[in-house]
């Protein structure tokens, strides 16, 4: 029988390159459940029971006590609530790249930031040249924006052929972008404020900075102290989603104990369980279960909590909370027609099809020619240019700065139309621009 004992590579055996193949392959996934879920609300919102689809996500529901109640539509908590989470995810993915991934160095982080930048400037500046002096002005932020669940999801498609730095650059440069789509909700799509409830949240970020500098690395003061930034957000009128990235901002990204340390304590918890084997009894003894508890306690010991928390959230962001984002945002009804013309459409199509990979090249080649950043050997200009057309897919991210930009109405579905239209030839030119440019196989 040929032995199964492959050859493990030692890149294979590196804890980051394991927990980047983990991020990809849940990305991959979320973005499959998430075109999924934008299908079926297109299909719904198009069909005999487009009011059912309306009146679900449309239904009122209360949350509170006594005097003091919060009452919004479901879809409200959803863009409002459960966004929330996203983008505590999204702030712990920014502050593990700065401290250990792609960003942790001006020199590493130059090419995707120089691309994030370019994908950022450019698609607004085309956007506002489509629509300045009309009622869609305000949505110039729209077509800033990249879905990273999309884009990695086709990127994926390509298997092999894509090399990894590719597909590590595109991640980082998504994060980037990310970032640079946070600011522009805080700084330019905040309604009026509430000074004190504003600063009384900032407080409790700053108590949630002390905490972490105590050393305090159990879970609940921070999902405490995280609920009552939300809620302190929610009613400052800075928009709620930011509570979730300062937030994250906080969780401690330190260790306890290194590895070393690690396995001799373990060693010694799995010594004594196992003195205690021989005591013919089914159940752990007192010296076991004490073994058991070390064992535990270790373990949370080595794990730093940003870790810990986004291994537990991420699923949840990218297999619930963004196809339910999808479901309730995507359904855009068709019944008036399509106006490719409206400039708000046109603005969206032109800033993501158009504007997206121009910036991120434009700009990648800059900080490439004046030595900034490095071109990764393994890939080409050609490639390139297949992932930047790869940006211009905005979908969940262009979504949500499109409802807070118009808010119901007829600007929001032409916002809609473009975004949904753009993300769709953007995804297919990148697909055959980066199937163009993959080495044949030997």
């Amino acid at each position: 029988m040929a032995s199964t004992n492959f050859p493990v590579r030692p890149v294979d055996q590196n804890p980051l390159f394991r927990s980047l193949q983990r991020f990809l392959a849940l990305e991959t996934a979320g973005g499959l459940l998430l075109l999924a879920c934008a299908v079926v609300a297109l299909v719904w919102a198009n069909s005999p029971w487009s009011d059912a689809y309306h009146h679900f996500f449309h239904t009122y529901i209360t949350v509170g006590f006594g005097d003091f109640q919060i009452k919004h539509s479901l879809l409200h908590w959803i863009n409002d609530g459960l966004m929330a989470l996203f983008f505590f995810v999204v702030g712990l993915e920014i502050k593990r790249e700065v401290l250990v991934g792609e960003l942790r160095s001006p020199r590493q982080a130059a090419l995707a930031l120089a691309g994030a930048l370019g994908g950022m400037i450019v698609p607004a500046l085309l956007y506002t040249a489509v629509a300045m002096g009309t009622e869609g002005a305000a949505g110039w932020g729209i077509p800033m924006a990249t879905d990273i669940a999309f884009a990695l999801g086709v990127l994926m498609l390509m298997g092999k052929r894509a090399p990894l730095s590719l597909k590590i650059f595109l991640t980082a440069l998504a994060i980037a972008d990310d970032l640079g789509a946070v600011l522009v909700i805080a700084l330019f799509y905040t309604a009026e404020l509430n000074l004190p409830a504003l600063l009384g949240g900032l407080a409790v970020v700053v108590l949630l900075f002390g905490i972490a500098r105590f050393g305090i690395r159990q879970t609940w003061p921070y999902a405490v102290g995280g609920l009552a930034v939300w809620l302190l957000f929610l009613l400052s009128g800075v928009h709620a989603t930011v509570a979730g990235v300062l937030v994250a901002l906080t969780i401690p990204a330190s260790r306890w104990i290194d590895e070393s340390d690690f396995a001799r304590r373990m060693q010694a918890s799995l010594d004594q369980f196992r003195a205690g084997l021989d005591s013919g009894t089914k159940d752990p003894d007192a010296s076991q279960r004490d073994a058991m508890h070390d064992m535990e306690v270790t373990l949370h010991a080595a794990d730093a909590p940003l870790f810990r928390m986004e291994h537990a959230l991420h699923g949840w962001v990218a297999l619930f909370i963004l196809p339910l984002f999808a479901l309730g945002n995507a359904g855009v009804t068709f019944a008036g027609g399509l106006d490719l013309g409206h400039p708000v459409t046109l603005g969206v199509l032109l800033g993501l099809i158009v504007g997206k990979p121009i910036g991120v090249l434009l700009l990648s080649w800059l900080a490439v020619k004046t030595k900034l950043a490095v071109l990764p050997g393994d890939v080409s200009w050609k490639q390139m240019a297949g992932v930047a057309c790869l940006t211009g897919i905005g979908f969940t991210m262009s979504l949500f700065i499109a409802t807070l930009a118009f808010g119901e109405g007829a600007l929001l579905d032409a916002a809609k139309v473009g975004i949904l239209g753009a993300s769709l030839v953007s995804g297919v030119l990148g697909w055959v621009l980066l199937s163009r440019a993959a080495p044949k196989a030997s």
